[in-house]
């Protein structure tokens, strides 16, 4: 019953008027006869010269170097097998939506009548004028080399075959990891390989790229281990991983094995090849849905084993769109030619670094986690942290104009991170100006923030993202040991007395002297001695208030618990309104796809007068 419910609900999404997933959206304006005769004749004639005189012009002037061709003739669609380029459009609008999801990049599925290599190639290999890359698609192994390799030859834009290139990225970057969590070094581990199909390869290939030593690698795929000799379902690209061993089956080859990598099919491994590996053992069961062996499974039998699988429902899934659409963002950015091994090597490491570093506010909150901290159930991101595309693209397009194949070089890479946070920080590009200003006032002196809601974990992360940006130097106010037991909890890299400052409300040296001053500020308004100490302990904005005033802060910000109006109150008690004003003025910011909106008072002043308008505009 549930599997019918699953069955109608997909269908019921897939037909829900529009039909499919995409559709074309206008980015210029076309509301009258100017725009008219701009979008299309006469105005269009100019475009089109200029590109005839200059092929270079086509980036500016079309979006073409945004645009990514998805591109298969379905014969291995997962799970689904060969069932032909018009039932496997589906999957291929649903890429579409992922490359303008998370990278903002737009894409024209293209499902090609066509299984034999020649016929496909010449095909894809015409509509090079149309698109700034080509990304293949659920095409069988081992036509599926030959067709990749015939189009990089023949094109001058980026191929990439995620199926193969981007599981190899993922899972390279997964095994660095936990490579680094077991402490074992990838020039000295023995890999076995469950499959041996165009991802199973791809992966090797990249691993070897790495440092891991072909001999140290077997393979096992439906006809056995593969040997040296073997005539059984033999191809060129997998001879190069044939062994020259008397073993013929999959558990004869598991015993002290360092790592398992499977891309074979669900149930292949039993507990008992598990409990034969090496000590604290690498297990990548990436079948789907089903994978080679269960999670639970392996820790029955190995609780010293770092486990990931293709699945949702457990740590560290490895899943393609980790990076494919942050190395066509970068590709496309610098107009490469094609994305190289050098390209895809530093996609990999790019995309180990953001795992080994702490999580972000924004990761924790998509996925209902209260911290997620390098380590055995933590080697590889999620997919929606905002870290990827800040950190792939540079990596990939940094990669392509040192290897030579970058037709527009960036210059300024700051610049470009900025413009990519704009795809997940929509917020980025109205707070600009106020970072640069952060950061040119702290080349002169690094400028101090006291947040007072220090042991609150959002506050933590911006604190975080604050040192890393070198911005300032924040100064925590709370309970000294939640604070610290929250950044190791995060695995935050915060250092008291390093790169920031913790103010421990119960027992730091300056809280006599905050207590006079704010006793002095507040007795004539009717408060006690008694009052005013428990305003103080309880109270961590009116500390914080009071750090700003005495100048051991220049800024400060509150708010992140409690109600707007009781913060309101201790700053004003603190800090006052500055001479010659009424009275303090709110200002929102509404962040809209066409830009945004500032709405003021949306908080103090309910029903202004006309002066009080005047003043807060």
């Amino acid at each position: 019953m549930q599997q019918d419910e699953n069955v109608r609900n997909a269908l019921a999404y897939h037909e829900a008027d529009p039909p499919g997933k995409i559709a074309i959206q206008a980015t210029k304006p076309v509301a009258n006869q100017n725009d008219l005769a701009l979008a299309y004749s006469p105005g269009v004639a100019h475009a089109c010269t200029a590109i005839a005189e200059n092929s270079a012009m086509a980036s500016r002037l079309t979006a073409r170097g945004n645009l990514v061709g998805v591109v298969t003739n379905g014969t291995a669609v997962l799970g689904l097998g060969n069932i032909g380029p018009l039932a496997s459009k589906p999957v291929m609008e649903g890429k579409a939506v992922l490359f303008k999801k998370f990278a903002g990049i737009d894409v024209y599925d293209v499902e090609v009548e066509a299984t034999g290599v020649d016929d496909f190639v010449s095909a894809v290999a015409r509509l090079e004028p149309t698109f700034g890359g080509i990304n293949l698609e659920d095409i069988k192994a081992p036509e599926c080399f030959e067709i990749e390799r015939q189009l990089q030859a023949r094109m001058s834009i980026p191929v990439f075959h995620d199926d193969q290139h981007g599981t190899a990225i993922v899972v390279a970057a997964g095994i660095l990891n936990g490579l680094k969590v077991v402490r074992k070094d990838i020039t000295e581990v023995k890999l076995v390989c469950s499959g041996a199909g165009a991802a199973a390869l791809a992966c090797l290939n990249i691993l070897v790229g790495l440092g891991l030593r072909r001999q140290n690698i077997t393979i096992s795929d439906i006809e056995g281990v593969v040997y040296k000799g073997r005539k059984v379902l033999m191809d060129p690209y997998k001879e190069p991983f044939a062994q020259p061993t008397s073993a013929r089956k999959l558990e004869e080859v598991m015993p002290q094995a360092d790592v398992f990598l499977g891309l074979s099919a669900g149930g292949v491994v039993s507990k008992d090849m598990v409990a034969s590996m090496g000590p604290r053992p690498l297990i990548f069961a990436l079948a789907n849905p089903t994978p080679e062996i269960m999670p639970e499974e392996v820790m029955e039998v190995r609780r010293d084993a770092v486990m990931a699988s293709g699945r949702t429902d457990y740590p560290n899934q490895i899943n393609n769109v980790l990076c494919f659409p942050f190395i066509f963002r970068g590709a496309l950015d610098v107009g490469a030619t094609q994305v190289n091994e050098e390209m895809k090597r530093a996609a990999v490491v790019a995309l180990a670094g953001i795992a080994e570093s702490s999580a972000s506010d924004v990761v924790l909150a998509a996925y209902g986690e209260e911290s997620l901290v390098f380590g055995p159930n933590y080697i590889i991101p999620k997919p929606f942290d905002p870290r990827l595309i800040t950190d792939i693209a540079p990596a990939v397009a940094k990669a392509a104009m040192e290897t030579g194949v970058a037709t527009r070089p960036i210059d300024d890479f700051i610049a470009y991170k900025e413009k990519l946070s704009g795809f997940v920080y929509q917020s980025g590009f109205v707070m600009k100006p106020i970072f640069d200003q952060a950061r040119r006032a702290s080349s002169e002196r690094k400028k101090r923030i006291v947040y007072a809601e220090g042991e609150h974990p959002d506050i933590l992360q911006t604190a975080q993202q604050v040192v890393s940006e070198g911005l300032a130097t924040p100064i925590l106010v709370g309970n000294g040991d939640i604070i610290k037991r929250c950044i190791e909890n995060l695995g935050l890299q915060l250092k008291n007395g390093e790169n920031c400052e913790i103010f421990d409300q119960r027992n730091d040296p300056r809280i006599p002297k905050l207590f006079d001053e704010y006793l002095h500020l507040v007795e004539r308004r009717g408060v006690s001695p008694s009052h005013a100490r428990r305003v103080l302990n309880a109270g961590s904005t009116v500390i914080a208030g009071l750090l700003l005033r005495r100048g051991d802060a220049d800024a400060m910000i509150c708010g992140a618990v409690g109600r707007y109006h009781t913060q309101l109150r201790h700053v004003e008690q603190v800090i006052g309104r500055q001479p010659g004003t009424r009275g303090f003025a709110t200002v929102s910011g509404l962040i809209l796809p066409d830009g945004p909106l500032f709405f003021a008072d949306t908080q103090v002043t309910y029903n202004p007068g006309v002066e009080q308008l005047a003043e807060i505009a």
